[in-house]
């Protein structure tokens, strides 16, 4: 392997456990289990046919990071674009501090049921705009300097957010569907992008994965490092370290293992993360 990758839980906001205490209960298990990081998905709404129970992501982390001390926690990833930039300024950096400078905020367009449903507009190029606003705001306020801001979305007089986060700033990772390349140049501003297929068909390949990180490279504009993020579903089989060191290869820093509705009862997912990170 050419690089050091880090292991993380990637969990279902919905439909896996219906109360808060079980999934702090599997992240203390999962620090435990040397596991790197947890991030949990960012759902307010599926569509008009699910049922599946939804449990609100901030207010699980929050009791997670009082639970565990070294993992990584985080969204993967927050439709921005629903949500009040100063809003999510607070929470992120009430929750950098909760947990002692380890949050990592990951942002992406969201699904276009979960603004159409609650009457504002799913048309991914103004979720696409109001998205970039927000990152604006967001990280105008992070710097606890004075900061205002007037854009076609959100308009600011100006303010000063303190306490500043624990981070300078906190790590932003940018979810995107490849191979549209408008997210990918949005996550070059930042620290890390979460690539998935346009269409979900398939898994991206890790000749997929040179591709985007070539694209980032060519749009980055910074030195600092950057993690690329892909998800994998494992058995504990060692058949399966091949592949997932192609990965790392290829320039993955962050596997995480994804964990939804349907990969089996409690117990079951609770050995999933007991087995530890597949390498």
């Amino acid at each position: 392997m050419s690089i050091k990758a880090k292991f993380g839980v990637y969990i279902a906001n919905h439909g896996v456990f219906t109360d808060p205490q079980d999934y702090m209960k599997l992240s203390i298990l999962a620090e435990e289990s040397n596991w790197d990081g947890f991030f949990i998905w960012d759902h307010m709404h599926l569509n008009k046919d699910s049922h599946e129970p939804i449990l609100d992501p901030w207010i699980v982390l929050a009791g997670i990071a009082t639970k565990t001390e070294k993992l990584r926690i985080g969204t993967t990833v927050t439709a921005l674009a629903r949500r009040r930039p100063w809003k999510v300024a607070r929470e992120t950096v009430s929750l950098d501090r909760l947990s002692n400078g380890r949050l990592i905020l990951g942002i992406g367009l969201g699904m276009d049921t979960e603004f159409r449903d609650f009457g504002e507009d799913g048309d991914p190029q103004v979720r696409g705009k109001k998205l970039d606003e927000g990152l604006d705001v967001l990280t105008g306020l992070w710097t606890g300097e004075p900061f205002s801001y007037q854009g076609d979305f959100f308009q600011i007089n100006e303010v000063k957010f303190i306490p500043k986060p624990v981070q300078k700033p906190i790590p932003i990772w940018v979810g995107g569907t490849w191979p549209n390349k408008r997210p990918f140049r949005r996550a070059a501003k930042f620290n890390g992008i979460f690539p998935i297929r346009e269409g979900f068909e398939e898994p991206l390949w890790t000749d997929d994965i040179k591709e985007i990180i070539k694209y980032i490279q060519l749009h980055r504009r910074t030195s600092e490092s950057f993690d690329v993020i892909h998800p994998v579903v494992t058995s504990a089989k060692k058949e399966e370290n091949q592949w997932i060191n192609d990965y790392i290869d290829a320039g993955v820093t962050w596997i995480v293992e994804c964990i939804y509705p349907g990969r089996g009862s409690s117990k079951n997912i609770q050995q999933i993360v007991r087995n530890g990170p597949p390498l």
